[in-house]
């Protein structure tokens, strides 16, 4: 059902930036964000949850996994509702259904008719 996602690391494009907020020096000093994108889907993600580039690596990789499985998750609701509603569609409707459809224009037939303008006889 759930199949595990297989993240490659060749197709990983990871880069360190300067972290901001709290953090003094080393958030001065060191580049211990890390800016990871996942190529084949486009994936962004930037963490800087730590002060160790080490630890924001990890989390990273654990943020992105989460993201490509929302997506894939999305992606298979999508197609769940789409063969659901193409199912709905071809499903005929129940004859006493139909029945109240005609009865329901007839009468507002009805209503539109005594809504119309009387013509005028001709003298």
């Amino acid at each position: 059902m759930n199949e595990p996602i297989v993240i490659l690391e060749k197709d990983l494009e990871e880069s360190f930036i300067r972290s901001s907020g709290p953090g003094g020096q080393n958030v001065n000093k060191v580049s211990t964000a890390v800016f990871l994108r996942h190529i084949p889907t486009g994936v962004s993600i930037k963490c800087q949850e730590s002060r160790s580039q080490e630890q924001n690596r990890k989390r990273a990789r654990e943020l992105l996994l989460l993201e490509l499985r929302r997506r894939e998750d999305a992606k298979r609701g999508r197609y769940i509702q789409q063969k659901e509603k193409a199912r709905r569609q071809r499903r005929q409707k129940p004859r006493a259904v139909k029945k109240r459809m005609i009865e329901d224009k007839r009468l507002r037939s009805q209503k539109k008719q005594v809504r119309s303008r009387v013509s005028s006889m001709e003298e």
